[in-house]
């Protein structure tokens, strides 16, 4: 609980939380909503609880940012593969047009930024095999007869 004592984005979440704040409603002028501070705060224990309750995970605030954007800026791996895990939008772009990995990359945090590379990378594959079946034709199966059967003339006919 020291932790909770020194980390300015936990007492602004607390604060938030004890005053009854919605999960999705953004209780500040920047419009970050309880996710967004969790994740900024590379706090995943609350980030999953938030999530657990309900919240939207792809809500931007002022800045066009989600919550992946604010875990990628803090490098908190956890909160990222929490984010993801619960299908956050990775190519979600901000005001700047930057994804969470642009921002990762850009404060220093390559293990992040890998990750979501790692991730998209399977999206798209995934993505991309569905996308394959649902456009292959079906082969059509003729059934084969054994054996004879007569046409119409009343002559027997072998197959």
């Amino acid at each position: 609980m020291l932790l909770f004592d020194c980390n300015p984005e936990v007492d602004n979440l607390k604060h938030l939380l004890e005053n009854g704040a919605s999960v999705n409603a953004p209780p500040d002028p920047c419009e970050q909503s309880p996710v967004h501070l969790a994740a900024a705060g590379g706090l995943a224990c609350f980030l999953l609880w938030q999530l657990q309750t309900g919240a939207d995970l792809n809500q931007q605030d002022v800045f066009g940012e989600a919550p992946l954007h604010k875990a990628a800026k803090v490098g908190s791996l956890e909160c990222l593969s929490l984010l993801i895990a619960s299908d956050a939008q990775i190519d979600l772009c901000n005001k700047n047009g930057q994804t969470a990995e642009d921002l990762a990359w850009l404060c220093g945090f390559p293990e992040c930024a890998k990750f979501l590379i790692t991730i998209k990378s399977m999206q798209t594959i995934k993505s991309s095999e569905q996308s394959n079946r649902d456009h292959s034709v079906p082969m059509l199966r003729q059934k084969r007869s054994f054996g004879s059967a007569e046409s119409i003339n009343g002559k027997r006919k072998c197959w």
